[in-house]
């Protein structure tokens, strides 16, 4: 806790891997006066749970609401926003299409409208069976790791990290792939300023699913920013500090108008 903090920003990482990866963004956003908090999801990083596994999405929903519900009581009165990256995404818009009270407003990096490269027509048939009968069956995605960043160091470091897996169970597939649907079937009705930003080159989730996404929200506070030839992780890959500079004026502008 930051006893002078401006605003307070709540980060849920993506599908396996884990909140300790962001200190490109952490990093100078703490140096600006943020607190920034994170967890590690059910079945990723440190937390316990099978690897990839939830047997509703509704799991997530409840496990950010219970980190929200302790960040707050730690943060009265200070301004909450919610960042999540890729599947963290996801998990922040389907959690503020149902629960946009408290907030200020979402950061949405990379979120997976339209996703590219996993769930193949054969893990998808497969999925949709398993997911009745054998609920945490667990397969590999097969993740293409030098698809998250231009920056071979960032790619060598995941590669080797011990906190990383590219599990999936058969639930969790089911589950991400409906939240997807329900998303963007409920989008029109989104009402919290979102930011909403993607790597144009980003070969896992296309930013073309950002930009219908865009496209779909009737909210007047919205932006949208596609960094061209920037890969899956913004935050992770060449010159990230381009990133922090519009996360950190979107910020600045919307707590001026919370003030």
């Amino acid at each position: 806790m930051i006893d002078e903090a401006r605003a307070v920003l709540v980060l849920v990482h993506g599908y396996g891997e884990h909140s300790g990866r962001y200190g490109n963004l952490v990093k100078p956003l703490a140096e600006l006066g943020y607190a920034i908090y994170a967890f590690d999801l059910r079945g990723h990083g440190e937390s316990p749970g099978q690897r990839g596994h939830i047997m509703g999405w509704g799991d997530y929903r409840e496990d950010l609401q219970r980190f929200l519900h302790h960040v707050q009581e730690l943060e009265k009165d200070r301004p909450l926003f919610l960042y999540g990256h890729s599947m963290g995404g996801l998990i922040v818009l389907e959690y503020c299409l149902r629960h946009p009270e408290g907030l200020a407003g979402a950061i949405v990096s990379g979120p997976p409208i339209q996703p590219v490269g996993v769930a193949k027509p054969s893990q998808v048939f497969c999925a949709k069976i398993l997911s009745k009968v054998r609920p945490t069956y667990s397969m590999s995605l097969g993740f293409d790791a030098p698809a998250l960043s231009r920056d071979r160091s960032v790619v060598k470091a995941y590669e080797e990290d011990p906190l990383v897996h590219c599990m999936a169970s058969a639930r969790w597939g089911t589950e991400s792939l409906e939240t997807i649907e329900w998303v963007k079937a409920h989008a029109a009705s989104w009402s919290l300023p979102i930011f909403l930003l993607h790597g144009g080159a980003d070969r896992v989730s296309a930013a073309q699913g950002s930009r219908w996404l865009f496209a779909q929200l009737e909210v007047e506070d919205k932006t949208l920013k596609v960094y061209p030839g920037v890969y899956h992780e913004p935050h992770n890959d060449l010159e990230p500090e381009h990133l922090v500079e519009d996360v950190s004026k979107w910020l600045a502008r919307h707590l001026a108008s919370v003030h």
